[in-house]
């Protein structure tokens, strides 16, 4: 049920895009810089673009140089990036992004993962409702936490570690809880908020005051949230029909996540910044991507008070990232052996800073291997 897949040339929906790209009504714009949002002159140049240099055919041999396959799991389809370790003994690593990103962030971690020492033999599924894996055609309709284990076993992998960022974060912590088991070890970028337990010591004053940083951070970026977590398809219709607004909506974040100091040119190259735009597009998963708000907070059941991840964890915090969590929070979830404060990143580590973010991985190898 495993095939390799490959991105098919498109050249109607790549044509068609263009057409629209072309066409866009421009907005008005007060302001010449990104107070009020995206920035007129920036997005400009960028959709002047993806209209008119950006190699389609160039990119996509790029991209189909990393090693992808398709699975159907229980009746799902479910796309991945399988790259393999170099040595013999490489240890399976689970890999997943979040929101909104793709498996092209890790073009430059998973060769440093699987060519050093020790090598991984990394599996970076899509999420549900994202990129190449199918679109769930009802609410809720599958749990990555119990698809993503079922996949590694269709690979051969009983035990393997689990790593994430933003929605993989809370992913490998569900995994970790279910599966403990199987999961060797788990590194994450987030910390998944959980309720207090009867005789659990109360809040420290860095999580009051990690807890007052996320209000604040919530006030002045957190208006995507509110809308793809309450009304997402009222948003979608408008990005699944115009690529400029799916520009728009996308890189906005990107500029205010990424360790860029608002040179977002200086992190992220035109051409993979607009390879990202097109996973989105040519699958027409806006929709179903930001529907997984919705759904994560309003049908997939909370964390409970007593759950807790048993495996060794590594904990990354970068500093261009939403909000940092200390260290005390981490530890009400998590078997911590590792808690860092990472020199430099954002909200996009494996494309950012992927030496350091592998050098973090194999460290919790290590504290696993002894």
């Amino acid at each position: 049920m495993i095939t390799p897949f490959e991105i098919s040339p498109a050249e109607d929906e790549v044509a068609d895009l263009r057409r629209r790209l072309r066409a866009t009504r421009w907005n008005d714009a007060v302001k010449s810089d990104w107070s009020y949002g995206s920035e007129l002159g920036f997005l400009r140049d960028l959709v002047g673009y993806w209209a008119g240099e950006y190699d389609w055919a160039a990119r996509r041999a790029h991209l189909n140089q990393m090693p992808q396959f398709r699975a159907t799991i229980e009746g799902y389809g479910l796309h991945f990036v399988r790259v393999r370790g170099a040595a013999a003994g490489s240890i399976p690593l689970l890999l997943m992004n979040g929101w909104p990103s793709s498996f092209v962030e890790y073009q430059s971690l998973a060769p440093l993962l699987a060519a050093g020492a020790p090598s991984f033999e990394v599996i970076m599924p899509a999420l549900p409702g994202f990129g190449f894996s199918d679109r769930p055609a009802r609410p809720y309709q599958v749990e990555p936490a119990d698809l993503f284990p079922k996949l590694m076993t269709a690979l051969g992998h009983e035990r393997f570690m689990v790593a994430g960022t933003d929605i993989g974060s809370g992913v490998a912590t569900r995994i970790a809880i279910s599966h403990p088991d199987r999961v060797i070890a788990a590194h994450v970028s987030a910390v998944a908020p959980k309720p207090l337990a009867p005789g659990d010591p109360p809040l420290m004053p860095e999580e009051a005051a990690y807890a007052e940083r996320g209000a604040a951070w919530y006030r002045e970026e957190g208006g995507y949230q509110a809308i793809q977590s309450t009304r997402p398809q009222t948003l979608a219709f408008g990005l699944a029909d115009s690529p400029t607004g799916l520009a728009s909506w996308i890189l906005e974040k990107f500029r205010a996540w990424s360790d860029c100091g608002g040179d977002l040119l200086s992190v992220w190259p035109r051409d993979n910044l607009v390879d990202n735009l097109m996973v989105y597009w040519l699958t027409n998963t806006i929709g179903s991507s930001v529907r997984y708000y919705f759904e994560a907070s309003r049908l997939r059941p909370p964390l409970k008070a007593n759950d807790f991840v048993r495996a060794p964890t590594a904990v990354a915090m970068w500093p261009s990232d939403l909000a940092l969590a200390p260290k005390s929070l981490a530890e009400r979830l998590y078997n911590v052996q590792r808690y860092t404060l990472m020199s430099r990143g954002g909200h996009f580590p494996a494309w950012e800073a992927p030496d350091l973010y592998a050098d973090e991985l194999r460290a919790l190898a290590a504290v696993v291997l002894g």
